[in-house]
């Protein structure tokens, strides 16, 4: 017999778990002056990694950590490592609000590579939702094509890695479970991080005056007492996140939790104004409306085709 849905836990779940992932990346756009990107990335996931062994030794789960498709493995781990990347370098120098509204084009990518890959059929429809999202996307970035700041791309390259990762998952999730693509994750960032260290974590690279190049290539450990506190508040932070995202699916019905993620751009907003005085212009608020009614029209059309890749728990 199934367990009834708690379709209001499942909201207030997954409210908490976008809320806290827009208080992450808060934290990140106040420290990154004294921290170094991949010297962040490393504390942050190991500390989330230490907490998924804790979880999983006191829930009495098994961490399998083969994969049955190495190869797919390597490919999701790099997307979403350097996906991730982007987006956490375009928080150096744009708003919360603007760069969660792009990540958001996401969906609009999955679309497009479940057709190419997974073979999924799309009518002329979603085809009008992912033109419009689109749409949506240019009235954020607001584009002057003779001054256009490229770096403003950096939240789509994000969406579009992250939308690669998400494909791949969706082939992978077949024999692999979700504990053990979290640790390849993990570990992979972990490892990718540590080849930064070793090639640039001396700073010796760091020779340009922009803060966002020198929170790239900054030397390590420069300020360990004051940026590793809060490194390793993301990580708990983070880990906190996951666990509301899959409880809310859990214990609600997905088709009712799919659509309250899109609040991460509300807390976003609000975030913002409260910690750094972002307010967002009103095309900006036109170009997010876009983005968010096409991608909750998107969803519902694959909740009738029974096609839910782009609405599987998210992975931040």
């Amino acid at each position: 017999m199934s367990t009834p849905n708690n379709n209001p836990k499942g909201i207030l779940l997954i409210l908490s778990g976008m809320a806290l992932f827009s208080i992450q990346d808060s934290l990140i756009k106040y420290i990154f002056e004294e921290s170094a990107l991949y010297e962040l990335y490393f504390g942050r996931t190991l500390t989330a990694l230490i907490l998924l062994f804790i979880f999983l030794k006191v829930k009495s789960e098994k961490l399998v950590f083969k994969t049955y498709y190495p190869l797919l493995t390597c490919c999701r781990v790099i997307c979403f490592f350097f996906g991730f990347s982007f987006f956490y370098i375009s928080l150096t120098y744009m708003s919360l609000a603007m760069a969660n509204a792009l990540f958001f084009s996401s969906p609009f990518f999955i679309s497009i590579l479940a057709i190419i890959f997974l073979g999924e059929k799309v009518g002329i429809r979603r085809w009008l939702a992912i033109i419009v999202g689109f749409i949506g996307v240019y009235i954020v970035l607001n584009p002057d094509f003779e001054n256009f700041n490229y770096m403003n791309l950096a939240p789509v390259a994000c969406a579009l890695c992250y939308a690669i990762s998400m494909t791949i998952t969706k082939i992978t999730s077949v024999k692999d479970n979700v504990y053990s693509q979290m640790f390849h994750l993990y570990i992979g960032a972990i490892g990718i991080s540590i080849l930064f260290f070793i090639f640039t974590g001396k700073g010796q690279f760091n020779t340009f005056s922009d803060p966002t190049f020198q929170f790239i290539l900054r030397e390590w450990f420069t300020n360990p007492t004051y940026a590793w506190p809060y490194i390793v508040a993301m990580g708990f932070v983070a880990a906190i996140s996951f666990y509301c995202v899959f409880s809310a699916y859990s214990v609600a019905s997905p088709s009712v939790v799919s659509l309250f993620e899109y609040s991460l751009i509300i807390w976003a907003i609000i975030i913002g104004y409260v910690l750094f005085n972002d307010v967002p212009t009103i095309r900006t608020f036109v170009g997010v409306a876009l983005i968010i009614g096409a991608g909750v029209y998107i969803y519902l059309r694959e909740k009738v085709k029974d096609q839910m890749i782009v609405t599987d728990t998210p992975n931040r």
